[in-house]
């Protein structure tokens, strides 16, 4: 600023002498004299205009006084504290710049922090009350050991006795926060004060006894407890920031007591609140209790929502319109007076409330989208609001619930959108499109042809990256658009700078490009990338070459001569695989195999064993070569293997969850997806001999969770076998687990009998491990419960140093659940398109009816039930129903054990609240199994 001053009078005192030796020129006549005045003139005003922008250039700069602030000359600073004459305003200036480097995360060592408390409690006795003020932020941001606390402790309670009302508050809070961070056991030394200033007249010292209560009732809950008269009657006070203080202190005394819990939210319901603050939060317990109910919701808990949207405030109208829409199973007619309300909040000037509301409609119209409908209009016009979050969310939820014939109105002003927006705020948009092209394939050419376009702007990484994720998944669910997206993506790899999405696109134009209608078009974009990429693009597209000519015989030739200019290319993984891929190629049409597979089984597609195991059968080939050549047949896979695969996938799958947000259905720990752990089941050398798999179960717990030992199996069958998987879970931290096996108890069950047991090696604390059991199918189809008891080795051990190698252990064993065989485990999920023409083919020479009363609330309920039972899969989205709906007819279809199929027509019918009549008709091609399905309802 006294820069800027000082050019502003040089560049005045230039015009002045720039004025004068225009009058000079003038009195002298003298023509030069003229020219320099103007010249000195012009240049004054030049001065005079780059001084204005430099000052306006100044005041958009944001300043910072702490700016380069370093924590060492503050605490030399510090030194002033211990000063005779204390200078207030100094010591003002020290503190905000202590609490500036403590906020920036800035640490301070014990040492440091015993000298900053020493100095500042010298300070309390300065009468200065902005100091004072800022000590107290001092004391209660700073961590002394409690040996230094008792040194500041008398003084702050003698405070907490002043007769000045802001030290009072100010010493509760601080000594509140000190005791809880410290040493606990103190707070029975202030109690007595705690509880009277509780029920002070001041509302602030009232509220800063509240506050410091809640802070207080994490480390010592039972002193606490004996202030519930006191909160009480805080809770009557008519001061809002009281009231609410009080409501969450209530709360938090009597969380673990839910009758208690449920008696103060009924008691407040009927009596309303004068705090908006305690309101919402009072709103917010109702919610939490009526989620707690379970499908019994309490109705005057819901009726004090609806009575709470027409509240004079604000922030409780939408409290209670968010947690009316964010209850668990809640109806869409139950949304219509909060999406009315939401909707008002659209057109209010205020933009947090238009903000608030659009992102609540956009959480809504991801589980209802037809309720949302109505609001379309309103945040259509939010489209071009200066908030750009607001807009964003307009956008998102116009593509979530807009109808087929606005799609094009609403792509053309996304279009002069996209430009104004960061790229986090297109990738949220980018996602949206992904959804409307798959609720309305019909419009994938608009869709793809805008993604196409916004591709080719700028952006960075993860923007391009959400696109082509976009195209790639449109791809894949809309047949129609194979070709005009792979279109697209050729285009876009032309300019790629990203060698990720690059090799990404390759792979997808190697695996999709050959089956389409004109597959020689995409060689000249690979191909181009092998001249102008860098190595690792260079290998992909390779690859992707080699893929065409092992599909395509007749471009088979022109492949080969393109892979063969890239034997000399200077990458050795770009020459390995051109030299592999030409050698393939050229024996290709002579028959020859790989591995005792074919070139396009091999190379297109999944290999049926993990790399791991290949990679380890190859080694053991390697060590001791046989005269029979190796095949993939023979890679086998070990339980190690298996369970450390299965630990990557939980990991990977926690992980996409968290991404996912909280909305997410997250998976169960340590759990693969059943068909996947049974194709790897079948490489493992005790199961080999089983065969192809069948089909598999559901997960069947056998033990609570949160019990010592936490056991879930899942059922796999075979043509003649039936493994039981089990996830072993070990909740003691103190134990390790080896040699873990569940014993079975096939008495019950006279059709199977125990061939192999595969027991978990080691079984430590928090680390899931898998056993499994091997059972043969001695005839027919056994059905019926088996005893199961967790037997293992345990060795104590200490959680702090581990376990240790001299411990031996003990035997012991822990009683789990009955395991139920039952017919569903020998039908395969399968529908059939024309149920109607499949149930006609089949006829009626091999049918039995049946019919039941079974003991359900709801037809829902019923038919739920009866599809578990059976084991079959529904057909033409007949098990899509409402809920109060009293008559439904379900098409069921499945494939029993050795390949007969099976259908089912099941009719209900409400015949009372808790009752639900059926008529089961089962037909197959074996009168035996009609009988066997059809019984197994019962």
């Amino acid at each position: 600023r006294e820069e800027g001053r000082g050019r502003c009078f040089g560049g005045a005192a230039g015009t002045s002498v720039g004025l004068r030796s225009a009058a000079m020129a003038q009195t002298g006549g003298s023509s030069d004299l003229t020219a320099q005045g103007a010249q000195w003139l012009q240049g004054a005003k030049e001065a005079v205009m780059q001084m204005t922008k430099g000052e306006k250039k100044d005041e958009d700069e944001s300043y910072s006084p702490f700016q380069s602030l370093q924590k060492a000359a503050v605490l030399q600073e510090c030194r002033c504290f211990n000063d005779r004459e204390i200078n207030p305003r100094k010591c003002i200036s020290i503190l905000t710049k202590i609490l500036w480097l403590l906020a920036q995360g800035e640490k301070l060592t014990a040492l440091e922090t015993t000298e900053i408390f020493f100095g500042v409690t010298k300070l309390l006795m300065h009468k200065d009350q902005q100091l004072r003020r800022l000590l107290y932020l001092v004391l209660k941001e700073l961590k002394p050991s409690p040996e230094e606390v008792i040194i500041v402790c008398a003084t702050l309670t003698k405070d907490m006795n002043s007769k000045v009302d802001l030290n009072r508050a100010n010493a509760l809070r601080v000594l509140g926060a000190i005791i809880a961070r410290t040493d606990p056991t103190m707070l029975a030394q202030i109690e007595r004060h705690l509880k009277q200033a509780l029920v002070d007249k001041n509302c602030f010292v009232a509220a800063s006894a509240l506050v410091s209560g809640i802070h207080l009732m994490h480390v010592n809950p039972e002193v606490v407890r004996r202030w519930v008269n006191e909160v009480q009657t805080a809770l009557a006070s008519d001061n809002p920031s009281v009231q609410y203080h009080a409501l969450a202190l209530l709360h938090q005394i009597k969380r673990q007591d839910r009758l208690a819990v449920s008696k103060v939210v009924a008691s407040l319901t009927r009596t309303p609140l004068k705090s908006p603050l305690a309101h919402c939060l009072l709103i917010r317990f109702a919610k939490a209790m009526m989620e707690d109910g379970g499908s019994e919701r309490d109705r005057a808990l819901f009726d004090f929502l609806e009575a709470s949207l027409r509240h004079r405030s604000d922030m409780v109208i939408y409290e209670a319109a968010t947690a009316i829409c964010s209850l668990t199973s809640v109806a869409q007619r139950e949304l219509s007076p909060s999406i009315t309300v939401l909707q008002l909040f659209l057109c209010s000037p205020k933009p947090a409330c238009r903000f608030s509301a659009v992102r609540t409609l956009n959480k809504i119209a991801m589980a209802h989208p037809m309720a949302v409908t109505p609001c379309n209009m309103d945040m259509e016009g939010l489209i071009n609001d200066s908030n750009r979050s607001i807009a964003t969310l307009a956008i998102t939820t116009l593509l979530k619930t807009g109808s087929e014939s606005g799609v094009e109105r609403l792509m053309k002003q996304i279009t002069s959108f996209m430009s104004e927006i960061a790229d986090d705020f297109k990738i949220v948009v980018v996602d949206a499109i992904r959804a409307m092209c798959l609720k309305f394939p019909q419009k994938h050419r608009l869709l793809m042809t805008f993604l196409a376009n916004v591709l080719r702007e700028e952006g960075g990484f993860q923007y391009k990256k959400a696109i082509v994720d976009t195209l790639l998944s449109i791809i894949a669910r809309v047949p129609e658009a194979k070709e005009a997206g792979l279109s697209h993506l050729c285009e876009f790899i032309e300019d790629c700078e990203f060698t990720l999405l690059s090799t990404q696109i390759l792979y997808l134009l190697g695996v999709e490009g050959p089956s389409t209608q004109e597959p020689s078009k995409y060689i000249r974009f690979i191909y181009n990338r092998v001249v102008l990429e860098n190595a690792t693009v260079r290998a992909s597209a390779v690859s992707a070459l080699a893929k065409f000519g092992i599909s395509i015989a007749y471009l088979r030739p022109s492949i080969t001569v393109l892979l063969q200019r890239c034997l000399y290319d200077n990458d050795d993984e770009v020459r390995d695989r051109a030299i592999f891929f030409v050698t393939l190629l050229t024996g290709l049409d002579s028959g020859a195999t790989l591995a005792g597979k074919s070139a396009q089984s091999l190379l297109l597609e999944p290999l049926p064993v993990p790399l791991a195991a290949l990679e380890a059968s190859c080694r053991e080939y390697l060590a001791a070569p046989t005269e029979r050549p190796l095949s993939i047949d023979d890679v086998t896979i070990d339980a190690e293997m298996l369970a450390k695969m299965q630990k990557e996938a939980t990991s990977k799958a926690a992980a996409a969850s968290e991404d996912a947000g909280p909305a997410a259905d997250a998976p169960a720990p340590a759990m693969a997806a059943p068909a996947e752990e049974a194709d790897l089941l079948s490489r493992m050398p005790e199961f080999v001999h089983v065969g192809a798999r069948f089909t598999s179960s559901k997960r069947v717990p056998l033990s609570e969770v949160g019990t010592e030992y936490e056991v879930v199996c899942t059922k796999h069958l075979y043509a003649s076998h039936l493994i039981l998987a089990f996830q072993l879970n070990n909740t003691l931290e103190d134990q390790l687990l080896s040699s873990v096996t569940v014993a079975l108890d096939l008495a019950a069950v006279p059709g199977l009998a125990l061939e192999t047991h595969v027991p978990c090696a080691s079984l430590p604390f928090g680390q899931p491990g898998t056993a499994y059991a091997c059972l043969r199918r001695l005839e027919g189809v056994p059905v019926g419960t088996i005893p199961c008891t967790l037997k293992f080795v345990v060795k104590d051990v200490d959680p702090a140093t581990g376990p240790t190698d001299d411990e031996p252990g003990y035997e012991d064993e822990y009683q789990l659940e009955e395991l139920e065989v039952c017919a569903a485990d020998f039908m395969k999920r399968v529908a059939v398109l024309d149920f109607r023409a499949a149930w006609e083919s089949v006829g009626n020479g091999c049918e039995v009816v049946e019919t039941f009363s079974l003991s359900y609330n709801s037809i829902r309920q019923a038919m739920e039930a009866v599809i578990d039972f059976l084991g079959m899969s529904p057909c033409e989205n007949s098990a899509a129903a409402p809920d109060d709906v009293t008559k439904l007819t379900v098409l069921l279809s499945g494939v029993f054990l050795g390949g007969m199929q099976v259908f089912a027509i099941v009719n209900l019918r409400a015949d009372s609240n808790r009752a639900v009549g059926m008529r089961l008709t089962v037909r197959s091609s074996d009168m035996t199994v009609s009988q066997f399905v059809a019984s197994s309802v019962a």
